[in-house]
């Protein structure tokens, strides 16, 4: 084992002059986002809230749920549901919101209209720079979005996408590996675990990670 700790849930970094990034698991406020531990923001010196600048009318009952060791480029966004505006008939106008007579003309008509759900950003993935994530959209473990995409569908989990609207790439690995990857979920390793083989963890084979998670020495 390392002589040294590893990073904790609260501090990003043991190098002091490594200020642009913030765990975001601790930081979180509102009952509509949850962020596991060791998912990172990049600000760029940004000390704005995240759940207030990267994250768009998070006003639920929809949530935007983050798994852990998700990485998050600078500018990305996050567009919820409470943004959307009605496309069931002839306007968009959202008189809904407004209150009064509006607001009691419309209410009935508006929660009868189909609503995306839940955002689901899984755990080991990357989103890159001023990415755009719209609404109801999953992106699965270990995925990758190229810089200033807008990913307007579920991504696949291991999938490589980029472009506005974001399209299919690649997949990092065969299938065979990313059904190996999805069942050791590394993620949730003890972070014991996680320090001793992160060297593994970030250039070995899922197959050597297959073998730490049944106990084994990898090969």
């Amino acid at each position: 084992m390392p002589d040294v700790p590893a990073p904790d849930e609260l501090t990003p970094s043991t190098r002091p002059e490594l200020t642009n990034v913030r765990f975001l698991g601790n930081e979180v406020t509102s009952p509509y986002l949850s962020v596991g531990d060791y998912t990172y923001y990049d600000t760029e010196g940004n000390e704005a809230p995240f759940e207030q600048a990267n994250v768009k009318y998070l006003y639920g009952p929809q949530r935007l749920l983050i798994g852990r060791f998700t990485t998050i480029g600078p500018g990305a966004t996050f567009l919820m549901p409470g943004g959307n505006h009605p496309m069931a008939g002839p306007s968009t106008y959202p008189f809904t919101m407004f209150g009064g007579a509006w607001t009691e003309q419309t209410l009935e008509t508006f929660l009868s209209l189909e609503q995306p759900g839940d955002t689901v950003i899984g755990n080991d993935v990357w989103i890159g720079r001023e990415a755009t994530i719209m609404p109801g959209v999953t992106i699965g473990d270990g995925a990758v979005v190229g810089a200033h995409s807008v990913v307007t569908k579920d991504v696949e989990p291991y999938a490589v996408v980029a472009g506005n609207p974001a399209r299919h790439i690649r997949v990092r690995f065969d299938p065979d590996d990313v059904e190996r990857l999805l069942a050791v979920r590394w993620w949730d390793w003890p972070v014991e675990t996680i320090t001793e083989h992160a060297a593994t963890i970030m250039a070995g084979t899922p197959a050597q990670l297959e073998a730490i998670h049944r106990g084994l020495p990898p090969t």
